[in-house]
């Protein structure tokens, strides 16, 4: 009788389990990834920020987990944005610089979720390259199609997928907070100069920048109100419970001293992921997570496997228990945005450590940074004795071939600690860390880089050099490197 029962109950329990993976299997979630254009972490209020206005996002927030650690691998628009497209380091997509596109033979996380009967989906900004629309059953690209925001077609985007009737993936690309600015005179939410910004360490606080700083808030600003709308949307369909929402930026502000820097005001990204039915509420991670990590990570909230040739990992274990670690360290680059660079860099938590291959020249930003109020205003204080090392530094040149900055003493990031004795073990350590990883992930600094030289009318043009692990033929290196 005994054995019976016991037949009885396992019997009743496998069948309980198999109606749960059946469940899973024909109920996966959707996932939306939101991502604003040039938006440092500190410019988002539920990171500190009190002065911009992102209600919407703040509350993303509070239904769910903030990462006080995402680093980007670019501090530049597009190569940034392959790294989460491909889970790959930029200069092992083949893309490394800017605008560059993605060569064929590269995994698309979007596209393994398409074969996995997901309904994908883009709209707004986009420069990745042709190949990339294979991941894609709809495309909405360009300022065009999109407005100047680069979120006109988004709520048609997201009726479209719910639609098809197929859980759905959404890559939802706002220009947002690109410059130029356009939210000014075309949002209803205006940031006032005098009282609604704060001042960045790295800029001179003049009307000039807080004007500047002001316009880009209400970017700022713009993009979230289509956050709500996204939420509103999903509410309306009754699928909000089952759609991860994640909202992050690709890169740091259009400032001087944060766009192109490998900083932490350069590279530390907003990142909040918003899964009512699987994350708890109003939760903070410190874990240390990286760009290439957000494609095998969404593939894993879908259920699908990763392919070898990602080099990132899923963080879902951080998202089940935010107290959990995961990265030791994370790796990020600097090559060709509108000027000659070779940067490479590796964080933990403790510390930073950048090597600079060109160290001759200024790392001012990128052009759409230069021609800003923000920076003339600190151009034109060079010499005045006035601006504080942070403020000169986009100036300086030549400039050190390393540098090692020290978290708990220096969170801005602004006293390098290169030839200090006491840091000579972590130096050490780090500059073999970011060594292994350049070698086990066949990272190469070409003689001959992009540049630029002057033509006779005083304009400049773009002479193509190598890119970086082109002659280690990178793109075919599936090494993950050091975690």
């Amino acid at each position: 009788m005994n054995r019976l029962i016991n037949f009885l109950f396992l019997v009743v329990l496998l069948a309980v389990s198999g109606h749960v993976v059946a469940q899973t299997k024909t109920n996966p979630p959707n996932i939306i990834l939101v991502i604003g254009d040039d938006i440092s972490y500190d410019d988002i209020g539920c990171y500190g920020n009190g002065k911009v206005r992102t209600p919407n996002i703040d509350r993303l927030s509070e239904r769910g987990i903030r990462f006080n650690n995402m680093y980007v691998t670019s501090s530049s628009c597009s190569p940034s944005r392959t790294s989460l497209l491909t889970g790959r380091y930029p200069h092992n997509t083949g893309a490394a610089e800017l605008h560059e596109p993605l060569p064929a033979h590269l995994t698309f996380f979007p596209e393994l979720l398409q074969k996995a009967g997901y309904y994908t989906a883009l709209a707004g900004k986009w420069h990745e390259g042709p190949e990339t629309a294979r991941a894609y059953d709809r495309m909405e690209v360009g300022r065009k199609r999109n407005g100047e925001g680069g979120e006109k077609q988004w709520m048609d985007v997201l009726d479209t997928a719910h639609a098809s009737g197929k859980p759905f993936f959404l890559w939802l690309a706002a220009i947002d907070a690109h410059r130029p600015w356009s939210a000014d005179s075309q949002f209803h939410v205006l940031h006032d100069p005098e009282q609604d910004v704060e001042v960045p360490a790295t800029l001179w606080d003049d009307g000039e920048t807080r004007g500047d700083l002001a316009s880009y808030y209400n970017e700022i600003g713009r993009l979230d109100s289509y956050v709500g709308k996204i939420v509103q949307n999903l509410r309306k369909k009754k699928i909000l419970d089952n759609t991860v929402i994640i909202f992050m930026a690709d890169n740091g502000r259009p400032f001087p001293g944060s766009k192109t820097r490998l900083q932490d005001r350069g590279l530390k990204v907003p990142f909040v992921v918003c899964w009512p039915e699987q994350v708890d509420q109003s939760c903070v991670t410190e874990a240390l997570c990286s760009g290439v990590d957000v494609g095998p990570t969404l593939l894993d909230i879908a259920g699908v496997t990763p392919t070898p040739d990602m080099q990132g990992r899923s963080f879902v274990s951080v998202l089940k228990k935010p107290s959990s670690s995961f990265r030791n360290y994370v790796f990020s680059e600097h090559n060709w945005h509108d000027f000659e660079a070779y940067e490479r860099a590796v964080r933990t938590k403790d510390y930073l450590y950048v090597y600079n291959g060109r160290p001759k020249l200024d790392n001012g930003g990128s052009l759409d940074v230069r021609n800003t109020p923000s920076y003339r205003s600190l151009e034109r204080l060079i010499g005045s004795g006035k601006l504080t090392e942070l403020q000169r530094e986009p100036f300086l040149k030549p400039r050190q071939r390393e540098e090692f900055y020290v978290m708990a003493t220096d969170s801005v990031q602004v006293r390098n600690e290169i030839g200090n004795p006491t840091y000579a073990h972590q130096i050490d350590r780090l500059r073999d860390i970011l060594h292994r990883w350049q070698r086990e992930t066949g990272d190469t600094e070409p003689e001959v880089l992009t540049h630029r030289i002057a033509k006779p009318d005083g304009k400049f043009r773009k002479v193509k050099g190598e890119m970086p692990g082109a002659s280690c033929d990178a793109t075919h290196n599936h090494n993950k490197g050091p975690f």
